[in-house]
Formats: C-alpha cells, sequence, structure tokens
C-alpha cells in the first residue's frame, strides 16, 4: 500500500494532478521521496506534454492511479546532489524521461535496455522503492536517482529539447536499430504530430530519403518546406499509396489512433520492416498474407535505454532537432484538449519554473 501524498515524506512538492478519468488537472501539494546517497534533486523548468500523459490522465488504458501529476519529458537545473553522485553536480541542466528505476540485474538491464526491464519503475504512477508513490514533471521539483538523470548538452535548449525524451528517443531507436540511419535508405514517417516530425528530423540527418504519411493533405507543405521531407502521400489516396508500392526500406508508424495496417505494408520493400511506436487504445489488424509474401515485418518499439538516450540528446544537440511550443501551467487542460482534437504544432512544453504558481 503506497503511502498518502500528504505523508510520505516532510520535503515538500507542488504541481498539478488529475484526480479522477475525467483528466481533469489542478493544483497538487504533495512530497517527493527522501534524497538518498545516489540521487539527485532537480528545480524542474520544463516539461513536455506527450499523447501518454493524455492517456493516462483519462485512464484510458485501464491502469491509472489517482491523484496523478503526469509529466515524463522533464528538465531543470540540479539543486543537489547525493554523497555518492558523479555524473552531475549543483547547477548543472539535466533531464529525466520516462524511467526512475529497474532492477539492475536482469539480461535487459545488463544490455543498457532498462526500458525494457520486467521491474521498470516509470515517473509517475509507479510505487517507489520506499512505497511511495512516483509523480511526474508538471511540478516544482523531482527527485531521480542518478542512473536515470540524462546530462544536459550546453548547445541543446531546454524547452525545445524537453520532448526529445520520449518522443526523441521513441523515434530515434527504431530508426538505428532496425538500420535506417544510413545515407540513402528510404523512410516513411506515419503521423505528423509530436512524434512523427520528430522522426523526420532524425532520419533526415541520417541522411535519409524520408517521405510522409499522413491522413491531412494539408500537412503536405509544412513536411516539405519546414521539416524536409522528400515526399508526402496522403494515406487515404488510393492511386498515391498504390504509385509508393514497394519502394520503402522501412516505416515509422507514429500514430496513436485506430488506422489499417495493410496500406503500408504494401509500402515496404521485401524484407523491411514496420515499425510500431504509437500506443492504439484498441487492437490493429493486420493481415499474414501480405507479411508472408515479402518476409516483411511489423515490429515494436518502446522509448530506448539511458545509454542510449544520453547518446540520443547529444545526436540531436549536434544537428539542431528539437520541438515545441511553450505554454503557461495553466493552460494545461486547454492544452490537452487541443492535443485530443490534433490542434497542436508539435508539441506543447509546460514552462513549468515560470508559471507554476503556488497560490
Amino acid at each position: 500500500m503506497a503511502k498518502s501524498p500528504e505523508t510520505e515524506h516532510p520535503v515538500k512538492a507542488f504541481g498539478w494532478a488529475a484526480r479522477d478519468a475525467s483528466g481533469v488537472l489542478s493544483p497538487f501539494s504533495f512530497s517527493r521521496r527522501e534524497m538518498g546517497e545516489e540521487d539527485v534533486r532537480f528545480k524542474v523548468l520544463y516539461c513536455g506534454i506527450c499523447h501518454s500523459d493524455l492517456h493516462n490522465i483519462r485512464s484510458d488504458w485501464g491502469m491509472s492511479k489517482y491523484p496523478l501529476v503526469p509529466g515524463h519529458e522533464v528538465v531543470g537545473v540540479v539543486m543537489e546532489v547525493g554523497s555518492k553522485v558523479k555524473k552531475v553536480k549543483v547547477g548543472d541542466n539535466v533531464g529525466v524521461g520516462c524511467m526512475v528505476g529497474s532492477c539492475h540485474s536482469c539480461d535487459c538491464c545488463a544490455e543498457d535496455l532498462e526500458n525494457y526491464c520486467p521491474r521498470m519503475l516509470v515517473i509517475y504512477g509507479s510505487i517507489y522503492y520506499d512505497q511511495t508513490m512516483t509523480y511526474g514533471g508538471y511540478s516544482d521539483s523531482l527527485v531521480c536517482a542518478e542512473h536515470f538523470i540524462v546530462q544536459w548538452p550546453a548547445n541543446l535548449p531546454l524547452d525545445a529539447g524537453a520532448p526529445l525524451l520520449c518522443a526523441g528517443i521513441t523515434t530515434y531507436i527504431p530508426l538505428k536499430y532496425f538500420g535506417l540511419d544510413k545515407p540513402g535508405k528510404h523512410v516513411g514517417v506515419v503521423g505528423l504530430g509530436g512524434l512523427g516530425h520528430v522522426a523526420v528530423k532524425f532520419a533526415k540527418a541520417f541522411g535519409a530519403k524520408v517521405t510522409v504519411i499522413s491522413t491531412s493533405p494539408n500537412k503536405k507543405k509544412e513536411a516539405i518546406e519546414h521539416l524536409g521531407a522528400d515526399s508526402f502521400l496522403v494515406s487515404h489516396d488510393q492511386d498515391q499509396m498504390q504509385a509508393a508500392t514497394g519502394t520503402m526500406d522501412g516505416i515509422i508508424d507514429t500514430v496513436s489512433a485506430d488506422h489499417p495496417m495493410p496500406p503500408l505494408i504494401d509500402l515496404l520493400k521485401c524484407q523491411a520492416t514496420l515499425v510500431l511506436v504509437g500506443a492504439p487504445n484498441k487492437p490493429l489488424e493486420i493481415e499474414l498474407v501480405p507479411l508472408l509474401m515479402g518476409r516483411k515485418t511489423v515490429a515494436g518499439s518502446c522509448i530506448g535505454g539511458m545509454k542510449e538516450t544520453q547518446e540520443m540528446v547529444d545526436f540531436a544537440a549536434k544537428h539542431n532537432i528539437k520541438a515545441d511550443e511553450v505554454i503557461p501551467m495553466d493552460y494545461v487542460n486547454t492544452a490537452m484538449e487541443r492535443l485530443a482534437k490534433g490542434d497542436v504544432k508539435y508539441r506543447f512544453v509546460i514552462d513549468v519554473g515560470s508559471t507554476l504558481k503556488t497560490s
């Protein structure tokens, strides 16, 4: 049984939380867990709003525990470090993504894939080792084990870089793992939202040819002229999709809503892979014959390990990859409604440090 927010620890914290599946966020006083000798405490300056935050505050996946303080794209400045902390010091800029704990002993952890550890703890909604609830980055401060802290590159803006801690790592890793990080590869990116636009930027930085696949024809100009995509397909235009059959070395599918798989699989070359990184509420239907006839693969990928995440932010800093629309804390409920309607370009980032008011 987790301790209550009021009795966990004497170190007080403040943020915004959802109290029930309505998903409405409001001011919330609670406390952070006590500092340990390998912990880092930092002041939150910015926090991205991910689509999974929206799913969680509304309990779309049926796993939410309330009160729930969302936020897993968190950046800020270190205020205190434990006696055994070596990676960062007071005054450093740091980031924390989805993870705050893992077993450190399983095969996944041994391979620096803490994100696949069966005992991985997430930044909000998990019961920590001291039996306290974890709370996310829509708050004034955060305590995290040094192992799960990302050192922030000096030339990567905190606000524009915050979404990389989820949107960035979620798209960077499948591009690398499935061999789509090579110059000349033809990569399809399904969806041009928070994940999709970062996928385009990473793929272009790797030297790939990029085709955006979207239901919205009005995004073509943005995709090509602003993000640098090479071509654009309207997914419900059968002629366009037919013309592109068998042309892609791989596809990163970022869509978190129900959408048809067969047309996307048809776009793949033989032995190519469609990688799903979104999380729709309902199961997707996949036909087996198109997979069998081309030795094609449908795969999934979820964030990345800590070593991979540090590599990703360093790469983003080198290639000037970032994304944001900065908002004040009291705009967060409106932002969630806009996110639910797809009315965001491309990622909301909360200016926590300047706009979170305790009264």
